[in-house]
């Protein structure tokens, strides 16, 4: 049995905790890791208390046709990054990494392309967190430097990022 690269074992507990998530569309797991210990974890869904969307039966944005990336204030979700974030103190997170996997709800394949939203790009940046290593194929994945978003700041553009 060959053994799993560490990146590849950390994105596969990543993808583990999105089985947690709530979305009717994409579900996202994020886990934040410094000096090989995992200091929290986040998913995707609804703020504590309130009702998710797979317990209402509907998704707002689902049912309006809004694309993917554009109107989050119509979501009821809280992001996997978020959510991963505000489980841990800044001084924990300080040149951490951030691993993302998203999670097609409806057929179960990674999500395509996968990113931060604009926000979650603004929190990880303040939290001080060092890279975001996203997957995009079961063992392929990206590792983006946080510091270029900040010095290539795609906000002055009115891209959505996603």
């Amino acid at each position: 049995m060959q053994r799993t690269d560490k990146v590849n074992y950390y994105l596969d507990i990543a993808q583990t905790v999105a089985k947690r998530g709530t979305c009717m569309r994409r579900n996202f797991g994020a886990i934040i890791v410094k000096n090989d210990e995992i200091i929290s974890t986040g998913y995707t869904g609804s703020p504590r208390g309130r009702k998710n969307c797979i317990d209402l039966g509907f998704c707002m944005r689902e049912n309006l046709n809004i694309p993917r990336g554009e109107r989050y204030e119509l979501c009821r979700s809280v992001h996997a990054e978020m959510n991963a974030i505000i489980s841990a103190s800044r001084q924990q997170m300080i040149g951490s990494v951030l691993y993302l996997v998203g999670v097609d709800a409806k057929d179960k394949s990674i999500v395509d392309n996968a990113c931060s939203c604009s926000l979650c790009k603004r929190m990880i940046i303040n939290a001080g967190i060092d890279k975001v290593i996203i997957r995009d194929t079961e063992t392929d994945f990206r590792v983006i430097e946080v510091r270029d978003w900040i010095f290539k700041d795609d906000s002055l553009s009115g891209q959505a990022g996603y």
